[in-house]
C-alpha cells in the first residue's frame, strides 16, 4: 500500500492506493502535520489518532508526504523519523508543499512555471521543468505569508480592533467570531497552530466579497504577495505561466488576474487541493 499524503497546517489528507494506482481507501483526514510548528510528541499523537491509519500501518510501503514546514531540513527530518516509527515497513519520502502544488498545477511533467501556494500559508518558487527554484527563504507565518489564509485573519483581526471596518462588516464579523481580546489571544498564545487560528477568519471574506472594503483587502495581500514572492522570478515571467494552489488562491482568483495584469505576469492553472494531482503523478510514475 502507498500512501500519498498532502498536509498544510490546518488539515492533512491521506489517499492510499495499491501497485496498479488505483485508490483502496477513502480518502483519510487528519490536522495538520507541519513539523516546523508542532513537536514530535504532538504529531504522534494526531497519527496514532486516526484508527483508520493505525489499522493499515504495517501494510503500508511507501509513504510520499508534502506538507507546510518541510523546506528546511531540521523539521523535515525530526517528521521523516516519526513517519518511520509509525509505519515500520514503509520507505518514507517528506518533501514541501511546494512540490505538491508544482505536481498539482503544471500541465506536462517537464513544464516550466512559477507556482504559488495561498492556502493556510503561502509560498511561492520556480519550478524549471527538472528543479525547484527559490530565492527568498522563509521566515515562517508571523513575518512571511503574504495574502495567506493567516495574513487575511490577522488583517481583519487588525482592523476590527483597530476601527477600520466599515460599520455593516463590523457588525457582521462580531456576529460570527468569538472577538473577545482574552479568547484571542489564549488562542494566538496558548494554543497550538496559532496560523491556522488566524486563517479560520479568512472564510468571512468570501461571503462577504461584494463589500469594497473585503474586495480591497484581498487584492492589497495579493499585491504584497506578487511584489515580495512572484515578482523575485521577473526574469522568467515573460516566459512561463504562474500556477495558483491552495483555497485562498481558488476562492480569490479574480482578483489574482486583476493583480496579475497590473504586475504584468501571465496567470496559469489553479487547484483548490493538490492531492488529485499528487495522485495522479504518482499513479503515472508507477506505469
Amino acid at each position: 500500500m502507498i500512501l500519498i499524503v498532502d498536509s498544510g497546517s490546518t488539515k492533512c489528507d491521506w489517499i492510499a492506493i495499491n501497485n496498479h494506482g488505483d485508490q483502496v481507501l477513502d480518502k483519510i483526514r487528519t490536522k495538520g502535520l507541519n513539523p516546523a510548528i508542532l513537536s514530535e510528541k504532538k504529531i504522534f499523537k494526531i497519527l496514532r489518532k486516526s484508527d483508520v491509519l493505525m489499522e493499515h500501518a504495517n501494510a503500508v510501503t511507501h509513504i510520499f508526504f508534502y506538507g507546510a514546514g518541510c523546506g528546511t531540513e531540521k523539521p523535515r527530518l525530526m517528521l521523516k523519523v516519526v513517519l518511520q516509527e509509525v509505519f515500520p515497513n514503509a520507505e518514507v519520502n517528506v518533501n514541501e508543499d511546494t512540490m505538491a502544488a508544482v505536481y498539482a498545477t503544471i500541465s506536462e511533467p517537464t513544464e516550466a512555471a512559477v507556482v504559488c501556494i495561498l492556502g493556510t500559508g503561502s509560498n511561492c518558487s520556480y519550478f524549471d521543468g527538472n528543479k525547484l527554484h527559490q530565492r527568498v527563504r522563509s521566515l515562517g507565518y508571523s513575518i512571511m505569508d503574504d495574502a495567506s489564509g493567516n495574513y487575511f485573519g490577522r488583517q481583519l483581526l487588525r482592523d476590527f480592533y483597530f476601527n477600520h471596518m466599515p460599520e455593516a462588516i463590523e457588525v457582521a464579523f462580531n456576529e460570527k467570531f468569538n472577538l473577545e481580546a482574552d479568547f484571542i489571544k489564549y488562542n494566538l498564545y496558548k494554543q497550538p497552530n496559532p496560523n491556522a487560528y488566524l486563517a479560520s477568519f479568512a472564510e468571512f471574506m468570501f461571503l462577504n466579497k461584494d463589500s469594497e472594503y473585503i474586495s480591497n483587502l484581498i487584492k492589497n495581500g495579493i499585491r504584497l504577495f506578487a511584489k515580495n514572492m512572484i515578482m523575485q522570478f521577473s526574469d522568467v515571467l515573460s516566459i512561463v505561466p504562474v500556477h495558483f494552489a491552495g483555497s485562498i488562491a481558488f476562492f480569490s482568483r479574480e482578483e489574482i488576474e486583476e493583480v496579475a495584469k497590473e504586475f504584468g505576469f501571465k496567470v496559469g492553472n489553479f487547484e483548490r487541493r493538490p492531492i488529485e494531482g499528487l495522485v495522479r503523478y504518482h499513479s503515472e510514475q508507477l506505469n
